[in-house]
């Protein structure tokens, strides 16, 4: 099916007078209208016009140091607002430096525009200087991507581009500008109509009456549901939906690594986070319930360990707006697609229609209170008092974070860490690297975010191997005054290599790590600098960096070495078959 989208409707007042416009020109007029006033950027040859001519518009530009953070802060910013992110960035290694975070934003469903340059037409295919075929080579890893090979193109691709990015489940779009494109003139008339088609690009939702009566039918038959809400639920929005309905037919809620956020963890029917290290109770929970809604999760593996175990006691309803997600992984008895927003909105207006039914609904007392027995073997942590313990560092930085703050993770053991201690209730508060892993993304997603949102705290936290692959960045938050908080939990190690290397082979190979002297770097890039190497200097180090709101702030925790995140699912064992460790133990 072929969407047609008309972009950009006349308006009632009188029609203004077309202009001829250069490339660089109907460019900028056009992110404009389409609601843009940041870009992530680093200038270069084929695309110095759009610089020359960027002063003349409200937009503020960011000047990055390496395009891959443009894309990781970009990735911040859309992910926390839930508006578009934009990158700008020239041809050759300029948009190759994009992939890594282009595929971050693929996997993770985020939205994306990002424009690179390139050489001219007349030059493509001769092995120019700087010369890529970006759009080639990106095709696996964007959801559209099309190379504007005329100016009185530019405009309706740049439209096209926005609409895709944002509509239906939300990915990343690649516009490759050819040098010509951008230095040739054509006309632009703001109040004209702008249509595009989308052959197959199809929008429309599969849901029936039926499937939503045939859903509220098992919940009335279910005595041990569960919700697993993932990060569809944060795309839609649908959050709101989500909490009403759990608290209409009182469902506990776990939510996967990207759905965190989702449903409010200071809620009494939260049960955690779930999968590979999630929560004990959470995965226990899962795996005895007889009824499993799953909405918004493709359900891959780290979710699910063995796929062909997970919950075997469960009908399993899969909820979701892509149709290739659902039954990815896991069959379902009953497979609905359509927007989770949508989705919830007439669920819960069902459910309103259906007093009666509700109080007829078997007791789910019985079912908490086998949850709270579950949560009582797993004892509240204990650490030495002579050691950094990383659980107890993390802990104590969401303690103080405020509860209108966003957190960003890098990805390894710290990022675990996190999210088993994650204690927010708003959406888009945890923003972290799911589906690729991408070390480095955490530090530039946090300056995205900041420049969103100036006067909240932002902290990225950090392991002292992921931090040094994005660092250079330092520079780009110092020169914005952008007080992005980054608390590196320092073990020596890339810890998760360790940790498993350490379990499942025989030896440790190449995970121990030099690093620089984190409080010098920051001085060097005029941040401010801590070091914490005792508990007793936790709690007011951090609340001395929280209330630093004018430069970036480094905090470098010294931890323990040799910690390990539990519980753990091995790889092809069920999530019921977590490995534990007795939470004070001293490995030192």
């Amino acid at each position: 099916m072929a969407t047609k989208m008309i972009a950009h409707e006349a308006a009632l007042s009188p029609v203004k007078e077309v202009e001829t416009l250069t490339g660089a020109h109907i460019f900028l007029k056009t992110l404009v209208e389409e609601g843009v006033d940041k870009i992530f950027g680093l200038p270069g040859g084929p695309i110095l016009s759009i610089y020359e001519a960027l002063p003349e518009y409200p937009i503020q530009h960011y000047l990055v140091r390496h395009e891959q953070g443009a894309v990781h802060m970009a990735e911040g910013y859309a992910r926390s607002t839930g508006r578009p992110g934009v990158v700008l960035v020239t041809s050759g290694p300029g948009a190759t430096n994009t992939i890594t975070g282009i595929t971050d934003a693929f996997y993770d469903s985020v939205p994306l525009v990002v424009f690179t340059g390139n050489v001219a037409t007349d030059l493509m295919g001769n092995d120019a200087f700087q010369e890529s075929d970006i759009v080639g080579m990106t095709r696996s890893c964007t959801k559209h991507n099309l190379l504007v090979r005329h100016v009185d193109e530019l405009e309706s691709a740049i439209r096209e581009a926005f609409f895709v990015a944002t509509s239906g489940r939300p990915g990343p779009v690649l516009v490759d500008l050819p040098k010509d494109v951008l230095l040739g003139s054509a006309p632009f008339n703001p109040d004209g109509l702008h249509e595009f088609n989308l052959p197959g690009y199809d929008l429309s939702e599969s849901f029936t009456e039926e499937d939503l009566d045939n859903l509220l039918a098992l919940m009335a038959q279910a005595e041990r549901p569960v919700l697993l809400s993932g990060g569809g639920v944060v795309t839609s929005n649908a959050h709101q939906e989500i909490l009403a309905f759990a608290e209409g037919f009182q469902l506990p809620v776990a939510c996967s690594l990207m759905g965190l956020g989702g449903f409010p963890a200071s809620h009494p029917l939260y049960l955690g986070f779930c999968g590979m290290h999630g929560h004990y109770w959470a995965n226990i929970a899962i795996a005895n319930a007889d009824l499993l809604l799953v909405v918004g999760n493709r359900l891959n593996e780290r979710q699910t360990g063995n796929a062909k175990r997970f919950a075997q006691n469960a009908k399993i309803v899969h909820i979701d707006l892509d149709p290739t997600s659902l039954e990815k992984n896991v069959a379902a008895c009953l497979p609905i697609q359509g927007d989770i927003q949508h989705v919830f909105e007439r669920l819960n207006t069902k459910s309103e229609d259906l007093s009666g039914f509700k109080t007829t609904l078997s007791s789910r007392q019985a079912w908490f209170e086998q949850i709270a027995n579950w949560k009582k073997r797993r004892s509240e942590a204990t650490y030495p008092e002579n050691l950094l313990h990383p659980q107890f560092v993390i802990e104590r930085l969401f303690h103080w974070l405020p509860k209108d703050g966003f957190v960003t993770t890098e990805v390894g053991q710290h990022q675990m860490w996190a999210a088993q201690a994650f204690n927010l209730d708003q959406p888009r508060s945890f923003i972290t690297s799911g589906g690729l892993g991408t070390m480095g993304f955490g530090f530039p997603a946090a300056i995205g975010i900041q420049t969103a949102y100036p006067d909240k705290v932002v902290l990225d936290i950090a392991g002292d191997g992921s931090f040094q692959m994005t660092l250079q960045e330092l520079a780009m938050a110092a020169d914005y005054q952008l007080p992005v908080k980054v608390a590196i939990i320092n073990n020596g190690h890339l810890g998760m290599i360790r940790q498993w290397q350490g379990k499942i082979f025989t030896r440790e190979s190449e995970a121990q790590l030099t690093s620089p002297d984190f409080i010098k770097l920051a001085e060097a890039y005029g941040c401010a600098g801590f070091k914490v190497e005792s508990p007793e200097d936790v709690d007011r180090v951090i609340q001395e960096a929280y209330s630093i709101m004018d430069r970036p702030v480094i905090i470098d925790f010294r931890v323990q070495e040799r910690a390990d995140v539990y519980p753990w699912v091995p790889a092809g064992a069920g999530n019921e078959e977590m490995l534990l460790e007795t939470p004070n133990t001293d490995k030192e």
